[in-house]
């Protein structure tokens, strides 16, 4: 997949209710992980095993909010869009020089693939510096029952 997996592309434009982390810490997550699931909870997204989307978006916000405290610039902010086209992830940190660059040739015991597996679960995926930010995003489709096409 190499550089081509995290391509150089804006946000889409995302309208929907909006949900924010700052983040200072990687053992912050496991608290942000437990909002952002009652909050799927709240809106009619509760654990389901025949559809995991929901689930598959809390990985996808794992994945990127720890990506960016770990290799990028703190505050880290991650904020997740609930629209009615999808889910719009967008994780920034102050790092702006450094671009998502997922681990090539790396076993996978080794970790490192966090990048390629939030691109497999996205209908779409880059990420765009703004105002001093890298901001690394994924729209994530509300339902895995259906093959969904749409950009959030």
């Amino acid at each position: 997949m190499g550089r081509l997996a995290w391509p150089l592309r804006p946000l889409p434009d995302g309208r929907g209710e909006v949900w924010r982390w700052d983040l200072q810490a990687v053992a912050e997550l496991p608290a942000a992980r437990s909002v952002l699931r009652a909050r799927l909870d709240g809106v009619g997204f509760p654990r389901d095993d025949d559809d995991t989307a929901a689930e598959r978006l809390i990985l996808a916000f794992d994945e990127l909010a720890s990506n960016a405290l770990r290799h990028g610039l703190s505050p880290v902010v991650a904020t997740v869009i609930a629209g009615s086209g999808g889910w719009l992830l967008d994780v920034s940190d102050h790092d702006p020089d450094t671009m998502p660059n997922p681990a090539v040739d790396r076993d996978p015991s080794q970790g490192g693939m966090g990048l390629y597996l939030v691109a497999r679960l996205a209908v779409a995926h880059g990420w765009y510096v703004d105002d001093g930010c890298k901001h690394v995003w994924a729209c994530l489709p509300t339902s895995t029952e259906e093959p969904v096409t749409a950009v959030c």
